[in-house]
């Protein structure tokens, strides 16, 4: 009776309308916390605003303990129900003390939204799966960046200390030039004053990081959102599979009864 008791509150929670009344409450905290960072609109309406916050903040916390009731420990072997948990827990911090600074991170409630739109839960599965492929592509593009930072220090640090001064400057500068902030009127063309070859430099660099391995960073993640979304679709296609075959054998056996039955008489 209890599990069942708990079967059918999940099962209430999990309804879309009950999601997307949680959704459009995110959405207003999500308002109600910009709208707080306006000093005019919190001297007029501050407490209006506060009192909302505290109303909305309230459901959750009331969603999130239906939710652990229904689901027991299995709540918290859900990533996505720890992650729920943090972001509600952060709000509860007190507002004084050491742990104030927290307060300030309770706009990551917003990102509750995450665990109620499938289509986002999608995007955010595909980028974690594209971390093993990124982390090659992050050392590739490391190892380009200290080559040219040498090579830039080597080339440009007597001249322009206060860019190619050392291999970290040279690093900053480099990635305002990968960025393509300002990188030719602020940066490059200063130096081809001075180097009037560096050109080449700059332009196989942009080249070689700009164009190549930021598309590459983009190819790798489009790659693996993909892979995620087959893999969902064979899941769904796989259940819709196991739904006909029990079907199948359902129909098979009532026909069997049917026919014993007509023999019998």
């Amino acid at each position: 009776m209890n599990s069942s008791w708990r079967t059918r509150l999940g099962e209430w929670i999990a309804q879309h309308k009950v999601e997307r009344i949680l959704i459009a409450l995110i959405l207003i905290n999500a308002l109600i916390l910009g709208l707080e960072t306006f000093p005019a609109v919190m001297e007029k309406y501050g407490t209006l605003l506060k009192g909302l916050d505290a109303v909305i903040l309230a459901v959750f916390v009331i969603e999130l303990t239906l939710r652990i009731v229904a689901h027991g420990f299995r709540f918290f072997k859900d990533p996505w129900s720890l992650f729920d948990f943090a972001v509600v827990a952060i709000a509860l911090v007190p507002a004084s003390g050491p742990l104030a600074v927290l307060r300030t991170l309770r706009v990551l409630r917003v990102l509750r939204i995450l665990t109620l739109m499938p289509s986002m839960r999608k995007v955010v599965h595909g980028l974690l799966s594209a971390i093993p492929g990124l982390s090659a592509v992050i050392m590739l593009m490391g190892l380009i960046f200290y080559v040219s930072a040498v090579v830039a220090t080597g080339l440009f640090g007597d001249q322009f200390p206060q860019w190619f001064g050392n291999l970290g400057e040279s690093g900053y500068t480099l990635f305002q030039v990968m960025t393509l902030e300002s990188w030719s009127m602020g940066i490059a063309r200063p130096v081809l004053e001075a180097y009037p070859f560096a050109w080449v430099f700059f332009v196989v660099f942009i080249l070689v990081t700009t164009f190549t391995m930021l598309n590459l960073f983009i190819a790798v993640i489009v790659n693996a959102t993909q892979a995620e979304h087959d893999l969902e679709n064979a899941v769904l296609v796989e259940r819709q599979h196991e739904k006909t075959r029990v079907e199948i054998q359902s129909l098979a056996a009532e026909i069997a009864d049917l026919k014993k039955h007509l023999q019998d008489r």
